[in-house]
């Protein structure tokens, strides 16, 4: 039987303690909030679950092999209790998170605002996640037994790490994709060169505008206000991305908007509206979502193809879009993000 398609994802896992609240209190201003709960995270964390989720084709058969790489807190009981068997549950691997002496596991504080209809706020401790940062023993875990087909990585662990694995993964000699979702963006930015050949980059709006904020080569190029981000400005600066960076696949995720897409190989581009839902519960890891269905969408086309030539990029967008719809009319990060069978 031929081996499965391999997504490693190279990012963070956190302890979420979710805060639900009426409204989110100002300056020196304490309110009653509704609920307080903990769940298992981390934006490296929720990708890989939602990758492991949407690999599954029924609920005994996972059509994608999917690890994740990342560290924790040795001894940690939530990880132990929580986070490890949640991922585990999701289709994951975690026989590459390493359980480190003397850090504690990193954490995400919640704040899940009701009255701007589940809009969500967050404070982010890295501990442990900060600790990923030996390139050659990442390197070396994330090709051991073979370079995966997909590798994921966020912007949770050290930008010196991610920079330095951005650019190995993006040469030519590999036959790895990286799908790169820079969140957050990094303060010092990111380098022009770390993206170079990039497979493909997923931004929300905000990131997209940061990218050109914040990479020197991209100051000098006008772009609107967030709220001012068409259609035809996407088409402009994504056109900017592709010819300065080489990057080969842009989307960007426009919450209630849909999701615009360019491909640089194929020039397709275009947008796909935002799949309607009666009631937003929660918008926590609907991003992470979008990531993961669209990495599992990505795995096997370059396993059987071992290229990005033929790849429906409008088809996987429209999937990743309508799990992420499903995940909002949910609460919690993990616990909210559909099965592939769904």
């Amino acid at each position: 039987m031929a081996s499965k398609p391999i997504i490693r994802v190279i990012g963070s896992l956190n302890v979420d303690f979710v805060t639900l609240t009426p409204r989110v209190p100002g300056p020196g201003e304490t309110i009653a909030a509704k609920s307080m709960t903990v769940h298992a995270g981390g934006k490296g964390a929720n990708q890989a679950c939602a990758c492991g989720k949407a690999a599954f084709v029924s609920p005994t058969e996972q059509a994608v092999k999917v690890e994740m790489i990342g560290a924790v807190g040795a001894d940690d009981p939530y990880y132990a209790s929580l986070l490890k068997p949640t991922l585990e549950k999701s289709g994951v691997s975690t026989r590459y998170v390493e359980e480190i002496q003397g850090v504690q596991t990193g954490t995400a504080t919640i704040l899940v605002d009701e009255g701007s209809n589940g809009e969500n706020r967050i404070l982010f401790v890295p501990g442990a996640n900060y600790h990923v940062n030996d390139i050659s023993k990442v390197l070396a875990t994330a090709t051991e037994d073979g370079e995966p087909d997909v590798v994921v990585m966020e912007g949770e662990i050290p930008r010196s790490i991610t920079l330095e694995l951005l650019s190995t993964f993006s040469s030519d000699k590999r036959k790895t994709c990286v799908i790169f979702n820079p969140a957050p963006v990094f303060e010092e930015g990111i380098p022009l060169d770390s993206l170079q050949n990039l497979a493909v980059l997923v931004v929300n709006e905000s990131e997209c505008l940061l990218l050109f904020q914040t990479i020197e080569e991209l100051k000098r190029i006008e772009v609107p206000r967030e709220q001012d981000l068409t259609e035809s400005h996407l088409d402009r600066l994504t056109e900017h991305l592709h010819t300065l960076a080489g990057v080969k696949i842009i989307v960007v995720t426009l919450g209630a908007r849909g999701v615009y897409f360019s491909a640089q190989t194929s020039r397709a581009r275009g947008f796909v509206p935002a799949a309607k839902v009666n009631r937003v519960v929660d918008t926590t890891a609907a991003g992470d979502t979008f990531v993961g269905y669209f990495a599992t969408a990505l795995a096997p086309h370059i396993a059987s193809h071992n290229a990005l030539d033929g790849f429906d990029v409008r088809s996987a967008v429209s999937r990743a879009n309508e799990a992420a719809a499903k995940c909002v009319q949910r609460s919690g990060a993990m616990e909210s993000i559909p099965f592939g069978y769904e």
